[in-house]
């Protein structure tokens, strides 16, 4: 069963093992230099940020997500534990929270791509950088309820 709570600072390396271990399956596209850097700006930040947590029946957090209002700004989700419905869970706890939300994902993780297109979310733009303008280009996604 999974459960969703808010994180505490208790949480923040795990929520750091996650970001990890789902980069290291699915960001093959990085650099090994902007690897380390990036992971260095998560290690600074990650800890501290109110992430929502897909939790199993031990506690044991699997998966994060970082909401900014409306906007996903975060998902990852320990790979071991990826196409068993815990990425989906976070999505639709956003969902319920914000009804219409946005996010942005690597164009090369195909995977993520895939992902947000089969639970409904669909492109409403491109931008050739990351947020941080190294050069990997986002696709901007918008899932919006069906009435």
């Amino acid at each position: 069963m999974i459960r969703i709570r808010l994180s505490t600072p208790a949480d923040g390396d795990r929520a750091v093992e996650i970001w990890r271990a789902a980069v290291d399956a699915t960001h093959h596209f990085l650099t090994p230099e902007d690897r380390i850097a990036i992971e260095e700006e998560v290690k600074g930040f990650l800890p501290l940020a109110p992430l929502w947590l897909a939790v199993d029946a031990g506690d044991r957090p699997l998966a994060f997500m970082l909401l900014d209002g409306s906007s996903m700004e975060a998902l990852f989700v320990d790979p071991v534990h990826r196409g068993q419905g815990v990425g989906k869970a976070l999505v639709e706890h956003a969902i319920a929270l914000h009804g219409a939300i946005t996010t942005e994902v690597n164009e090369q993780n195909d995977q993520a791509v895939g992902f947000y297109k089969r639970i409904g979310f669909v492109p409403t733009g491109r931008s050739e950088h990351d947020g941080q303008g190294r050069p990997y280009p986002l696709i901007h996604l918008r899932f919006q309820p069906q009435n």
